[in-house]
C-alpha cells in the first residue's frame, strides 16, 4: 500500500491498483474562518497543499469522506470531486453528498468493493459530554489491512475496532483539537499511544493545519517515537 498525507486528514491511498481520496479537503490556504469557539484565530487551512488540488482528483477509483465537517470535506473538495465514482460514506451523510452530486455509497456495516472489503467502525469526537452531541457523528473505516479512525479520541469504540479488525496500518487524527474551555476532539499523544501499543504501524496526521489544533509534530514525536508522524506531502510505502 501506497499512502500520501496530502494535509491535515486528507490522504491520497493506493492499493493494488487502486486510487482512493480520503477526506478531500482542498481549499487554499486561509479560505476559511478559524473554527468557531477556538484559538489562535486564525484563517484556515494554515497551510499551502503540496500539489495542486486539481491533481489530487485525476484518475480516482473511488473517494471516502469519514465526516462533513469542513477540515475533511470543503467547498473546492465537493465541486473537484469526481461524479462518477463512488464516494463512500457514513450513512449519515449519504443524502447530503448526493444533493452534491455524489455517488454515495454508504457503508452500513461492510461491503466489497472491487475486490477490496469496507467497512464502518465507531468512534467518539470527544469524551467531553458538553460538546459531544453538537459535533455529529463520525466513523472509523476498516479498508483491507488499513483502518481509519478519523477524528475519534481514544475511546472503547476504537479499541473495540482494534480488536475486531486487528488492521496492520492504522491513520489517526492527532493534533489534541478542541474548543476554548472544551476537552481534546481529537486523539491526544496519550491517545496515540494507546493505538501505537496495538498496531504494527500507526501513522499520525491531522497536525499543524487548523487553527484548533495546538499539538505540534515535533511534540508527538517526542512524545511517542513509535508513531510515524508524516510530512504534508509525504509519500510512505507501507
Amino acid at each position: 500500500m501506497r499512502l500520501t498525507l496530502v494535509r491535515n486528514a486528507t490522504l491520497l491511498l493506493e492499493l493494488e491498483g487502486r486510487r482512493l481520496l480520503v477526506d478531500p479537503a482542498l481549499d487554499d490556504t486561509g479560505a476559511r474562518p478559524p473554527v468557531e469557539n477556538t484559538r489562535p484565530a486564525l484563517r484556515n487551512p494554515l497551510v499551502p497543499l503540496p500539489l495542486p488540488a486539481d491533481r489530487l482528483v485525476e484518475t480516482l477509483d473511488a473517494a471516502l469522506v469519514t465526516h462533513l465537517h469542513r477540515d475533511h470535506l470543503d467547498e473546492t473538495g465537493e465541486g473537484l470531486l469526481p461524479r462518477d465514482v463512488p464516494v463512500f460514506c457514513q450513512p449519515a451523510d449519504a443524502q447530503r453528498l448526493r444533493a452534491l452530486g455524489l455517488d454515495a455509497r454508504p457503508i452500513e456495516q461492510e461491503l466489497y468493493w472491487n475486490g477490496l472489503r469496507l467497512a464502518r467502525t465507531g468512534g467518539r469526537h470527544s469524551l467531553d459530554p458538553s460538546v459531544e452531541p453538537a459535533l455529529g457523528p463520525i466513523s472509523g473505516f476498516v479498508l483491507g489491512d488499513l483502518y481509519i479512525a478519523s477524528d475519534s479520541v481514544w475511546c472503547d469504540e476504537v479499541a473495540a475496532a482494534l480488536a475486531r479488525w486487528q488492521p496492520r496500518i492504522a491513520v489517526v487524527n492527532a493534533g489534541a483539537a478542541r474548543f476554548l474551555g472544551s476537552g481534546p476532539i481529537s486523539m491526544t499523544a496519550a491517545d496515540v499511544a494507546e493505538v501505537t501499543a496495538r498496531v504494527p504501524v500507526t501513522v499520525a496526521v491531522h497536525l499543524e493545519a487548523m487553527n484548533h489544533c495546538p499539538m505540534t509534530r515535533a511534540e508527538l514525536r517526542a512524545a511517542v517515537p513509535d508513531a510515524l508522524v508524516l510530512e504534508d506531502g509525504e509519500t510512505r510505502e507501507l
